[in-house]
């Protein structure tokens, strides 16, 4: 099992080194987030101090990362049962669980090597963080980016078309996005916005992420965030499995 996954997680490394535009585009959003809104961010609480503005700002960024370019490896995945070669594969002899869980492995690292991309552009850009802060809220964003990989592929194996897929992810992408409190957090809201947040999964990184730049690493949330996101990664991980069972018949 080991090796058949180590196999097919090499071979989809090899292939995003050979076309690494859109890991860069998946950055493209947070980005720009950071680099325009940041600022107005730091205007309306923290009388101007980017620095410290960026502390709460930033995990919100890398959460939007994990929700934005880890679900994008849906379209691919649609493509090739358009085209054969996921059966193909499907029905090779090989366990079929470690054709899902190579290319999630990928796509974890991809959203590693992004979220460091982001913190550098902070870290440049005034944010201070200490080092465990950094390094538990990269192990948070690897379950984050493990669940929204779950997901997308969940759904590509079951709609198999890009049209339904579109519209599946931009009726749920911009709400989970606001409710997560990446941009504001939800405690600016009114109390009932705020425990309705509770129930979507990106609300509980984002807090977590928070308290760990802040340095509060016995915050509540911190845990809660881990063990969600650690249980919601293994039902999508289980479910895109099973899916990939029933396509290979």
């Amino acid at each position: 099992m080991i090796r058949d996954v180590s196999l097919f997680f090499s071979y989809e490394v090899r292939n995003t080194l050979r076309n690494p535009i859109w890991p860069l585009f998946g950055i493209a959003q947070p980005v720009m987030y950071l680099l325009l809104f940041g600022p107005l961010f730091a205007g309306t609480r923290f009388d101007g101090r980017l620095g410290e503005a960026l502390t709460s700002f930033a995990p919100g960024m890398l959460v939007i990362t994990a929700l934005f370019g880890t679900m994008s490896v849906a379209y691919g995945t649609i493509y090739e049962l358009r085209s054969g070669v996921l059966e193909r594969i499907a029905v090779s002899p090989v366990r079929r669980p470690a054709i899902v869980l190579g290319r999630m492995l990928r796509d974890v690292l991809v959203l590693i090597i992004q979220s460091g991309i982001v913190m550098l552009m902070a870290v440049i850009m005034g944010m201070r963080v200490s080092p465990a802060g950094l390094l538990l809220t990269l192990a948070l964003l690897a379950l984050t980016g493990l669940f929204s990989a779950g997901v997308a592929y969940g759904l590509a194996l079951s709609l198999r078309d890009e049209n339904a897929m579109g519209q599946i992810m931009q009726f749920f992408a911009l709400p989970l996005m606001l409710l997560s409190g990446a941009l504001l957090p939800m405690a600016f809201g009114p109390s009932w916005l705020e425990r309705v947040a509770w129930f979507t999964p990106f609300y509980h990184p984002v807090e977590a992420g928070r308290a760990l730049f802040a340095g509060h690493f016995t915050d509540l949330s911190v845990p809660l965030a881990f063990a969600i996101m650690a249980v919601l990664a293994a039902l999508t991980v289980t479910w895109s499995v099973r899916s990939l069972r029933r396509l290979a018949g």
